[in-house]
């Protein structure tokens, strides 16, 4: 059977199952194995290359990629490099042919060297280098989002027994026997098989990575984003509007959906985007409140004081304030941000302005969506759009909350403790004994978190006998 038939149907499924994917993991993961700047340079590869000028600035992931580039040449032409230094006495440094040379250079620089005056056999270089990534490859982490297991990142950096020649051996010959399964046939961790180009993009990288260590990885909006269909339909819609605004029921809706979808549309559209209003409630997420921070469009935020406690007035004042935007301010088209059913009558109220409207995909029932295309409204899901990069208002909202925690639960002043200390032992201290003691001991206060989450506060200081 001629299976190069085969492969045009296979590519095509490919395609199909790893559509819609980002490249920001595969383009990270390429510049640390060492793969070539040339593939980057290749626009139908998926390696980008803002993300090799980027990492390329890094010291720490510079460092790493020298490192790794070094490790493939010495496997790839090990024969040649060894019987160099054997017969004709040739350092590592004498052979650019194998070895680049502008890798050892800016190893220098960077202030590495894996070339010990011990190691007299080319396996121990390639032991030093194993040790060297071990020790670094730790300061890449955060180059990786929370969301992404590092260790299995990591795993793909450590050759396997790697700190004795006899781990380097067994590498190389499982490398040599399948040069054509690495990536870009360069060296990496892993159980070579026919997986085609493992760096393909971030869908097929993350759920190959996952499975190989018996997991699966269940977040694939983190490594997607909408399509081009989406994305052009919101475009068009945005370039026909005389005075676009975007209103969103903060009930109804995600704050981290809404930034990543408003982060993965062109910013010569957004720009084009009068306002974002936002009508928010005390029991809504308290990202709402900080939403401005993570995007150039200005924004309104209106919070909805509720009369009776069990009743929102979120839909009304929605309501209330598109109506106004449009027959005082000259709003011809909306975007509802609200997977509520509920605005629909605002939609059929106002005949003359234009509406799309974005959903989540969980909270949006089956009635809403077919009347919006039953009556030509354009929808798209908040949830399809890349939502990697919403970790920064994430962490922003965990560490404002936390902060407010402390605020409010947390009042120590050592000053007054120190007082209380002294009158409570009842011990009298002149003005300078109470100066050293406190520059001493009590400004060597520390804190530790216990395996339950308890904060202990301890001094550091030195018991009598």
């Amino acid at each position: 059977m001629d299976l190069s038939s085969l492969l045009p149907q296979t590519v095509d499924n490919e395609i199909i199952a790893y559509k819609d994917s980002t490249y920001e993991l595969v383009s990270k993961v390429a510049y640390l194995i060492g793969v070539p700047k040339r593939i980057f340079e290749n626009e139908h590869e998926a390696p980008r290359l803002e993300i090799y000028e980027k990492l390329e600035k890094d010291k720490t992931a510079r460092i790493v990629r020298n490192l790794c580039l070094i490790r493939t040449s010495i496997e790839r032409n090990f024969k040649y490099i060894n019987d160099a230094m054997r017969t004709e006495y040739k350092s590592i440094l004498s052979l650019p042919e194998y070895v680049p040379a502008e890798s050892i250079n800016q190893l220098s620089l960077d202030g590495v060297s894996f070339i010990k005056k011990s190691s007299t056999k080319l396996a121990q270089h390639i032991v030093e280098i194993n040790r060297l990534l071990s020790d670094r490859i730790n300061n890449c982490k955060s180059l990786f989002p929370l969301w992404i297991n590092w260790q299995y990142i990591k795993d793909l950096f450590i050759m396997p027994n790697g700190l004795s020649e006899q781990g380097t051996k067994d590498a190389a010959e499982l490398y040599y026997s399948n040069l054509s399964r690495y990536p870009y046939q360069v060296y990496i961790n892993w159980n070579p098989q026919d997986e085609g180009n493992i760096l393909y993009n971030d869908k097929k990288f993350v759920t190959l990575l996952y499975r190989w260590h018996d997991d699966y990885f269940c977040e694939m909006s983190k490594v997607s984003d909408a399509g081009t269909y989406v994305k052009s339909n919101i475009y068009d819609y945005i370039d026909e509007s005389d005075k676009a605004v975007v209103v969103v029921d903060c009930e109804n809706s995600d704050p981290y959906k809404l930034v990543a979808t408003l982060k993965n549309l062109n910013e010569e559209y957004t720009q084009k985007i009068a306002s974002i209003i936002l009508f928010d409630d005390e029991h809504t997420a308290s990202a709402w409140r900080i939403l401005e921070q993570f995007t150039q469009i200005p924004v309104e935020h209106i919070m909805i004081e509720r009369v009776k406690q069990s009743k929102s007035l979120v839909d009304i004042m929605l309501t209330a304030r598109a109506c106004q935007e449009h027959y005082t301010n000259n709003v011809d088209s909306f975007i509802i941000v609200s997977s509520d059913s509920d605005y629909w009558g605002l939609i059929r109220s106002l005949p003359q302005a234009r509406f799309l409207v974005m959903i989540e995909r969980e909270k949006c029932g089956p009635d809403m969506k077919a009347a919006l295309v039953s009556a030509g409204i354009f929808f798209c899901y908040i949830d399809d759009f890349f939502s990697g990069n919403a970790e920064e208002i994430k962490h922003s909202a965990l560490f404002r909350e936390m902060y407010r925690y402390i605020d409010n639960t947390v009042n120590l002043n050592v000053n007054k403790m120190f007082d209380d200390a002294l009158r409570a032992t009842r011990i009298d201290m002149s003005d300078s004994e109470k100066n050293q003691f406190f520059h001493r001991y009590i400004r060597t206060l520390q804190m530790s978190i216990s395996e339950n989450g308890d904060v202990i506060l301890d001094f550091k200081r030195k018991l009598y006998n």
